[in-house]
């Protein structure tokens, strides 16, 4: 059994606190930056639109995730402060409404740059999207967040600062999932998958990772109060609709294109 103590803020001087979460929710967008601009070099895309491509992932990514925990999670927020909604310094953030913001994103910048397919940039940011998962939920342990239920097994975990109770390393195994999808479709790019069947790598992607999140959930404890009166909690409802896409595109008629860089 581990005890799991870490201080969720970094160090402090002065004014300035930075926490772990933020440290590495920042370093998901760095590692995004250089393995796209690895794919942009590979494929002889320019530069200057993986740029403006990271800014709409950026936006996309932080709106749609505050934006999304609001929604799903608290919504009586836009009753009491609907300024509320931008406040992302306070905390809440839904990987859900990410996935969403993420999605539009992609859409925005597609209508802006009509050489790149929403298969092509879905194909691709599916790679990013697993690393910088594994980041967000590392950013959660340090956090002390996104607990699982008491369990008694070997690799329970004490989390200090919230509870005496060993619990399910939730995060950590969302983190690990995430991990292995990266390795996954990480090597299906290099053996040229995403040419040949283009919506492959976003199929294989949305069906493990949020079948993954959904059995996972049965593992935590749930995040708001009116969870409980649900059949299933808000992560799993959540995760159905991107399971049946993930479906679609692995199984949709698609013609296949040369492997040619």
């Amino acid at each position: 059994m581990m005890h799991w103590n870490v201080d969720p803020v970094l160090f402090s001087l002065g004014p300035l606190s930075p926490r772990w979460y933020g440290v590495l929710f920042a370093l998901a967008f760095v590692f995004s930056y250089y393995i796209m601009r690895s794919i942009f070099k590979a494929e002889r895309k320019p530069m200057v639109d993986l740029d403006a491509l990271t800014i709409y992932m950026i936006v996309g990514t932080i709106l749609g995730a505050r934006i999304g925990h609001v929604m799903f999670y608290e919504p009586e927020i836009l009753l009491d402060n609907p300024l509320a909604l931008f406040a992302i310094w306070q905390g809440g953030l839904a990987s859900h409404g990410g996935a969403l913001g993420i999605i539009l994103g992609l859409y925005l910048f597609h209508r802006k740059h009509k050489s790149y397919s929403m298969i092509w940039l879905l194909d691709r940011l599916a790679i990013v999207a697993a690393i910088s998962g594994m980041c967000i939920r590392i950013g959660n342990l340090f956090n002390s967040e996104i607990l699982g239920y008491p369990t008694n097994v070997p690799w329970a975990v004490v989390f200090d600062l919230k509870s005496p109770i060993p619990r399910h390393p939730a995060q950590v195994y969302e983190a690990l999932l995430c991990l292995a999808l990266f390795i996954l479709t990480w090597a299906m790019y290099k053996r040229g998958v995403a040419f040949a069947h283009p919506g492959r790598l976003i199929g294989v992607f949305l069906v493990l990772l949020f079948t993954g999140r959904f059995l996972i959930e049965f593992l935590k404890e749930r995040q708001v109060d009116f969870e409980s009166v649900l059949p299933l909690d808000m992560g799993q409802l959540l995760s159905i609709p991107f399971i049946v896409a993930g479906v679609w595109f692995l199984f949709r008629p698609s013609v296949p294109k040369p492997a040619s860089r």
